[in-house]
């Protein structure tokens, strides 16, 4: 009778041990994330390339594919060239395609630079200038999106098309607005993101995120532990500020070159919640208006991260549109 006892006793303990183990594996499951010694140990979907530009700055680039033309793509704030890893073999197959991670970020060399959209235009321009490659197609997500906008504004002779997914530079923000953005763009910002923050800060770039975006989330929680690490959250911080304060919606009806919008209809960034609200349909038309010779296309069931999440619609549009 005491061993019957003992049993049940034990299966009891087993099975509440059980339980809470159960719901720790549900409440992280990024804990087994190793972190990363430097950023630099990030492991990318393609061969990568390093090309050393003034300052001493050295770009991380993936260079794939060969055509007639050549589309640079740009990821945008807090991401990197990985960002694109399901346009890249696709359009890879009809254009030489080149894919950076801006100084700062991924795999590039960090440091305290004097951030400015200019200053990621200009590298941009410097690599292209390293590569030999005169004029380019240029694409832009997010941040990115703002970055080509200003690039072909300043540079009209190099840009020869353009390709926006979800651009910030849409949407317009007051003084105020403008200050509360510098107000929070602090390295710490970064720094403090817990792994369930990061997890929730990435999924709201999804309608409805896919497994097979779940690196972008591991990546991030490995960079924590980085030598670099703190670098990233400098250049993060000073990416905020520099969108700020180059403002670009009121050039817009400058820009000559032929340009593709694409945002999702599920974007849950544009328009900054916090402090405009409403729709994003109706600061994409804002855009697209502005654009004398654009195409706009709002994608079913896609959010901000629109050209991963509807890979196949954005490289169909694409290659008709460079045909």
């Amino acid at each position: 009778m005491v061993n019957v006892l003992i049993i049940m006793k034990t299966l009891k303990n087993l099975g509440k041990l059980l339980t809470i183990l159960l719901l720790a594996a549900c409440a992280s499951p990024y804990a087994s994330v190793e972190g990363l010694k430097s950023m630099d140990d990030l492991q990318y979907p393609f061969d990568l390339k390093k090309q050393k530009l003034s300052a001493s700055i050295e770009v991380a680039y993936v260079d794939e594919g060969a055509g007639d033309q050549t589309i640079i793509l740009v990821h945008g704030l807090g991401s990197y060239l990985p960002a694109w890893k399901n346009n890249i073999p696709t359009l890879s197959k009809n254009y030489r395609v080149i894919a950076l991670d801006l100084p700062g970020y991924g795999r590039s060399s960090k440091g305290p630079y004097s951030v400015s959209l200019e200053f990621f235009a200009q590298t941009v321009l410097e690599l292209a200038d390293s590569l030999g490659i005169d004029k380019f197609v240029m694409g832009g997500h997010s941040m990115g999106g703002q970055i080509t906008l200003l690039t072909a504004l300043q540079y009209p002779q190099r840009v020869e098309k353009i390709l926006l997914v979800a651009p910030a530079g849409f949407e317009t923000f007051h003084d105020g607005e403008k200050q509360w953005f510098r107000s929070v763009a602090t390295p710490t910002l970064s720094k403090s993101a817990k792994p369930k923050n990061i997890q929730d800060n990435i999924a709201i770039n999804f309608y409805a995120m896919p497994e097979s975006a779940d690196f972008m989330i591991r990546d991030r929680i490995a960079m924590r532990t980085a030598s670099d690490f703190n670098a990233y959250a400098y250049i993060v911080a000073e990416s905020i500020k520099a969108m700020v304060d180059r403002p670009v919606f009121d050039y817009l009806n400058q820009i000559e070159q032929p340009t593709l919008i694409f945002f999702g209809e599920g974007d849950q960034l544009i328009p900054n919640r916090f402090l405009t609200g409403g729709k994003t349909e109706t600061i994409a038309k804002q855009g697209h208006a502005m654009l004398p010779h654009s195409t706009l296309y709002m994608v079913p069931k896609a959010g901000h991260f629109m050209q991963f999440e509807q890979a196949d619609f954005f490289n169909e549009k694409v290659k008709a549109f460079l045909n």
